[in-house]
């Protein structure tokens, strides 16, 4: 054993590593998630029910080609409390590593997205300001990571501070993000992969849809880390 591994093993056992998925001490070379947590992460398959639920969400926007979901969210779950951290309690590494995780395992299955360009759903400046981050950056950056597609957070701008969707109902919803994105940058890329944390009505991801096809854009595919049950 190298003096490197020594003083790593010596300062897990003053200050442990926890996962951030089950708070049980990390081992090894085992970073953020434990190897049961990423094992046992509630996956949604490509041909499920759920996945059909998914594309009927996004069916008034013909060139929306496909619509997929890593994991499954239910309240109080694990998948809610890693993207509880990543929002609220400042761990990046969890955006980083979904976003990876979601790529590697859409390139085994064979079905990633024959796209060009990663857009991220873009933060008020006001509530990115507050947070540090959008976390939807991170993931588009993890997701890029694994797959070799480029990404990118400058695209798209939101330029008026929403209410809360929580609690809204569909046609409420997408009153509240009507007109809220512009485009900030030229979209030379037909084939977009736009990325999301979670995926409940889709009414703000369509209206980013909407958006980038009136700009010029012919395909989109909607990617999110998960997909909240109502």
């Amino acid at each position: 054993m190298n003096l490197k591994s020594i003083l790593k093993d010596f300062i897990d056992l003053i200050f442990p590593r926890c996962c951030e998925g089950c708070d049980m001490s990390l081992a090894g070379n085992e970073e953020t998630l434990c190897t049961t947590c990423r094992i046992t992460l509630p996956r949604i398959g490509v041909n499920s029910l759920s996945s059909e639920v998914m594309q009927y969400k996004f069916i008034n926007v013909q060139q929306v080609v496909s619509t997929h979901s890593f994991l499954l969210f239910t309240k109080k779950g694990k998948v809610q409390k890693l993207l509880h951290a990543l929002k609220y309690k400042g761990c990046k590494e969890v955006g980083i590593l979904l976003g990876v995780m979601f790529g590697q395992e859409m390139l085994a299955s064979g079905s990633l997205p024959d796209a060009a360009l990663i857009i991220s759903v873009p933060l008020h400046r006001k509530k990115k300001k507050i947070r540090g981050y959008n976390q939807s950056d991170l993931l588009a950056e993890g997701f890029s990571k694994a797959t070799g597609i480029p990404w990118t957070g400058t695209v798209l701008e939101r330029v008026r501070y929403t209410d809360t969707q929580t609690g809204k109902s569909k046609h409420e919803r997408r009153e509240n993000v009507k007109g809220v994105f512009v485009i900030k940058e030229p979209v030379q890329q037909q084939s977009i992969i736009i990325i999301d944390d979670v995926l409940t009505t889709g009414a703000t991801l369509e209206e980013c849809a909407e958006t980038l096809l009136n700009a010029g854009c012919k395909q989109i595919y909607i990617l999110t880390i998960a997909l909240a049950r109502h």
